[in-house]
C-alpha cells in the first residue's frame, strides 16, 4: 500500500490487530502515523512502503554461554525498533535512523567487509545484506525509515534488532517472507562477526528474532535448538524489571571481545574449539598450565562458563515446573559469579564508573525485605542488571532505583510472543 494509505488504516484503528503486541495501541499508532509521515520527509510521498517492527531482548540467565555453545534463557520484550520502508532500484539501500545520521549502503560492494567501518552501522547493513547474498537469498536495494524503543546502551539489544530489522525488511520486500526468523539471526549475528568486527554470539539475535520466552542450546550454531517455555512470572505475581544505570557501552567493544576471546583461549589451550562439551573437573586438570598461559582471570571465565551452562538447564527445570523458588536460586546464583568470576560489571579501564556494582548493590538491600532475584543483565560492563520483583513491589522499587540513578531509570516489561514482524 502507499504512504498515504498506510497512514489512513492505522488512524482507523488497524493496529488494534497487534493488542497481543502492543499495551497501548493509541500510543503506538501515533508513533506509527509519525514514522510513516518521516519517511514521506525524507523520500517523498505515495510511495508503496511496508511497515516492520523488531523487538529487543531480555537476557534471562546464560550469562556469555552463547558464543562457546552454551545455553540461554531468554525473551522477547514489548519495546520495539519499527521501520517504514519501499524497495528501490538503485542497489543502494539508504536508511535514516532517527536522531542518527543517515547510512546509504552501495550493495555492489559487498565482496569486501573493508569497505566499511568497523564497529558502524553501515557495517551491520552491509554485513546482513552479504549474508543473504552467501546463503543464495535475494537482495535489493530499499530506502527506510526507523525509530526505535529499543535504545542504544539500555542492554535490551538496540544493536541485535537492528541487524535483524534490516534482514527483516530484506526477508520481505525481496523474499517474500521466505527466509526463517532463526536465519535471518544467523545472518545477524554473521554481519555483527565479520562485517561490524564485534565476534558475539547467536543469543541477542535469536530472541529479537524468534520472540516469546524460549529456550536455546548453540550445541550446534549452524541448527540451534530453541524450545519455548510456557511459563509466565506475571500470573505467578511477578514482574521483570530492567534497571538502565547509564553506562555507555561505545567504549567497550574490547571489554566485551574479551570474555570468548578468553573463553576460547582456554578451550584451544585444551585441544578444544568452545568450552561447550568441557568438565570442570577436567579443566581444573589442566589449572596450571592454563594460568601460566592465559593468566587467572581466563580460567575464572571458563569456570562460570561450565557452572552457567549447568544453571540454565536448572533455570529452565524450574520455570518449566513453575517452581519459581528454585528458578530464583539460579538467578541469584547467576549474578554472582557473573560480578565474581565472568567480572563483567565494569570494565578495568574506568574503575570509578560502576554502575551495574551500585544498581546491585541497591538492589540487594531492597530484596533483604522483599522477595525476587536479580543479576546483571546482558553482556555487562556497562548498561543494565534485571530483576524479578512481585508486583505489589514494583512502584516501591522503581522509586527506590529511580532515586540514586535517575528518573527514568528502571524499565517495567512483559515479554512478547512474537519477534521480527511484518505489521503492515
Amino acid at each position: 500500500m502507499t504512504s498515504t494509505e498506510l497512514k489512513k488504516k492505522l488512524s482507523e484503528g488497524a493496529l488494534s490487530a497487534y493488542s497481543h503486541l502492543y499495551s497501548d495501541i493509541e500510543r503506538q499508532t501515533r508513533r506509527m502515523i509519525e514514522a510513516v509521515e518521516a519517511f514521506e520527509k525524507t523520500y517523498g510521498e505515495g510511495r508503496e512502503v511496508s511497515l516492520f517492527s523488531v523487538p529487543g531482548r531480555s537476557e534471562t540467565i546464560g550469562n556469555h554461554t552463547d558464543h562457546n555453545r552454551g545455553c540461554v534463557i531468554a525473551a522477547a520484550i514489548d519495546r520495539d525498533i519499527i521501520a517504514v520502508a519501499s524497495p528501490n532500484e538503485d542497489g543502494v539501500i539508504r536508511l535514516l535512523s532517527e536522531g542518527y545520521a543517515p547510512d546509504e549502503v552501495d550493495l555492489s560492494l559487498l565482496d569486501d567487509p573493508a569497505h566499511f567501518e568497523n564497529y558502524s552501522s553501515a557495517a551491520l547493513v552491509a554485513g546482513v545484506a552479504a549474508g543473504f547474498l552467501k546463503n543464495d537469498h535475494a537482495i535489493g536495494g530499499f530506502d527506510a525509515y526507523s525509530t526505535t524503543e529499543v535504545l542504544k546502551g539500555s542492554g535490551i539489544s538496540s544493536s541485535a534488532a537492528f541487524e535483524v530489522m534490516i534482514g527483516n525488511i530484506m526477508n520481505h520486500l525481496y523474499n517474500d517472507g521466505a527466509v526463517s526468523s532463526v536465519e535471518i539471526a544467523q545472518l545477524s549475528q554473521y554481519a555483527e562477526n565479520v562485517f561490524f568486527g564485534k565476534p558475539c554470539g547467536l543469543m541477542d539475535q535469536t530472541a529479537c528474532a524468534v520472540g516469546g520466552f524460549v529456550f536455546i542450546d548453540f550445541e550446534d550454531p549452524e541448527k540451534p535448538v530453541i524450545e519455548p517455555i510456557d511459563a509466565s512470572l506475571s500470573e505467578k505475581g511477578y514482574m521483570l524489571c530492567i534497571v538502565n544505570t547509564g553506562g555507555n557501552h561505545a567504549d567497550l567493544n574490547e571489554d566485551y571481545a574479551s570474555v570468548p576471546a578468553e573463553m576460547k583461549a582456554v578451550a584451544a589451550l585444551l585441544g578444544r574449539e568452545v568450552l561447550r562439551g568441557l568438565d570442570e573437573k577436567e579443566l581444573l586438570s589442566h589449572a596450571g598450565k592454563i594460568r601460566e598461559s592465559l593468566g587467572d582471570r581466563a580460567l575464572l571465565r571458563a569456570i562460570h562458563f561450565l557452572r552457567e551452562n549447568g544453571r540454565v538447564l536448572a533455570a529452565k527445570a524450574a520455570l518449566t515446573a513453575g517452581d519459581l523458588k528454585a528458578f530464583f536460586a539460579e538467578i541469584l546464583a547467576s549474578g554472582h559469579s557473573s560480578f565474581e568470576y565472568l567480572q563483567n560489571v565494569y570494565t578495568v579501564k574506568a574503575v570509578d564508573e560502576q554502575g551495574l556494582s551500585l544498581a546491585l548493590a541497591l538492589t540487594d538491600g531492597f530484596m533483604q525485605t522483599h522477595e525476587g532475584a536479580f543479576r546483571v543483565h546482558g553482556g555487562g560492563f556497562a548498561g543494565t542488571i534485571l530483576a524479578f520483583v512481585k508486583a505489589e513491589d514494583v512502584e516501591s522499587y522503581v522509586q527506590h532505583m529511580d532515586a540514586v540513578l535517575g528518573e527514568g531509570a528502571t524499565m517495567r516489561l512483559r515479554v512478547r510472543p512474537q519477534g521480527c514482524v511484518k505489521l503492515f
